[in-house]
């Protein structure tokens, strides 16, 4: 039996829990609606609507983190959850991440502006958020323990600060790094300069680099993998399902990186020299500016070159570390070049019918091979151009040079028309006659 007191007591009791859920739901009501994505795609630029202007970025197989102007503070809403993650058509990962997607959304915002970060967290485990490079107070540095309480599952803390340098930066965890950033959480945070005139370039593109290790057939990452991955990947995306980066003829260009593994990456590009402008330290005088045709970037640092695109074509642009451009499997596979399977080949497949020998003359099959696998398992090297496989995975796309694009067009064009006479062919015995500029055939001659 409940006696008054208890009836009462509990009454009060349930009474208290309603307010308090009231109070939670009022509460959450004055937070920026969270904006979520679940397509893996490059979106368009986001231009301001509100606040000082800028010239947006472009993420690589991502987007832009809309906002809301409070009382002159930029209002952003970050939600930390598992997503799943489509790294290249074919193959997906459950990961961490931010609004549905791994990495979030790119924050992008001016010299100046004054910041509420909002971050509800999902995960089930504590999290914080460390705002890589910025000058702020110590206390919304994202450190938990040292600087803030972690955020507990369910909950909602707040990051507000003004910015006070702008250049390329990041967002990621400071609480149970390891596992994490192993999943996935991390994210670009842009600071445009107060003048939008000052460092302006036509497009301006941003990503980030991350490795994982998820077994053939897998879908989780190996969070407790220090060196030995076998994804490697820009924006959580690898080889053929990174989108190519689309630019006019005479546009300038900047590329912005930063590395979020567990190595370094010379990140080279084909077609165009640069100059490297930037780092998350602040932008590089023009006077201390070098050129290069590579740049490496080391862990936990972000870096941006320039550069004016002259030549039209599909230029590579990838890690020069070789295996950096293979995706799953490609570390255990045995070295059998020189090897004459033949005999062994025919006793096995009196066992294994479909038992197909590689490797005696390299590799390079593998890229045109389609070979049973299991389940959500890629091949080492994918990815076909106009002349046939690529044989390239993981961190490697394009940088696609056309003229005559809109200024606002970041569509993908399809394979680059070679003019004739400028594709390397197979010697014959004779060399075709050069492609002629002038044609002064009235004159009998050539220039």
């Amino acid at each position: 039996m409940v006696s008054r007191r208890n009836f009462i007591g509990r009454a009060s009791a349930v009474t208290a829990t309603v307010s308090a859920a009231a109070v939670s739901k009022v509460a959450m009501a004055a937070l920026p609606e969270p904006v979520i994505q679940t397509r893996p795609d490059t979106m368009p630029p986001l231009p301001p609507d509100s606040g000082r202007p800028y010239n947006p970025v472009v993420t690589l197989n991502g987007w832009t983190c809309p906002w809301r102007m409070n009382n002159g503070v930029k209002e952003f809403h970050l939600v930390a959850e598992p997503v799943v993650r489509e790294m290249t058509p074919g193959f997906k990962a459950h990961l961490w991440g931010y609004n549905g997607q791994s990495p979030g959304p790119t924050i992008e915002v001016v010299e100046g502006d004054r910041v509420r970060l909002f971050v509800t967290n999902k995960l089930p485990e504590v999290h914080s958020v460390h705002w890589h490079g910025q000058r702020l107070p110590n206390g919304m540095d994202g450190v938990t323990g040292l600087t803030q309480p972690a955020i507990p599952p369910g909950k909602t803390f707040v990051y507000e600060f003004a910015l006070k340098n702008s250049g390329t930066f990041m967002y990621h965890p400071h609480a149970d790094e390891m596992v994490q950033m192993a999943m996935g959480m991390m994210g670009s945070f842009i600071v445009h300069p107060r003048d939008p005139q000052l460092h302006r370039v036509d497009r301006d593109f941003v990503f980030l680099l991350n490795a994982f290790d998820i077994r053939p057939g897998g879908y989780v990452p190996q969070v407790n993998t220090m060196l030995d991955f076998n994804l490697w990947a820009w924006n959580s995306r690898v080889f053929p399902g990174i989108d190519p980066l689309v630019v006019r003829k005479g546009d300038r260009v900047r590329v912005r990186v930063g590395n979020l593994t567990m190595t370094n990456h010379p990140i080279h590009m084909h077609g165009a020299d640069f100059a490297v402008s930037c780092t998350d330290g602040g932008w590089v005088p023009e006077s201390a500016r070098w050129p290069e045709v590579s740049i490496d970037i080391p862990v936990g640092a972000m870096r941006a070159f320039e550069f004016v695109a002259g030549e039209p074509g599909d230029w590579a642009i990838h890690c020069h570390k070789s295996h950096h451009t293979m995706n799953a499997m490609g570390h255990e596979v045995k070295t059998f070049i020189g090897v004459d399977k033949k005999d062994v080949a025919k006793t096995i497949r009196k066992l294994v019918p479909d038992y197909m020998p590689m490797g005696s003359a390299g590799m390079a099959d593998m890229g045109s091979m389609e070979m049973p696998m299991p389940d959500n398992t890629l091949p080492m090297m994918t990815g076909f151009g106009q002349f046939g496989p690529i044989e390239m995975g993981g961190m490697f796309t394009l940088m696609k040079v056309r003229e005559g694009m809109a200024a606002d067009d970041f569509n993908d064009p399809g394979p680059y028309k070679h003019p004739a006479g400028t594709v390397a062919y197979e010697f014959r015995g004779a060399t075709d006659d050069p492609p002629r500029r002038f044609d002064n055939s009235s004159t009998g001659g050539s220039r």
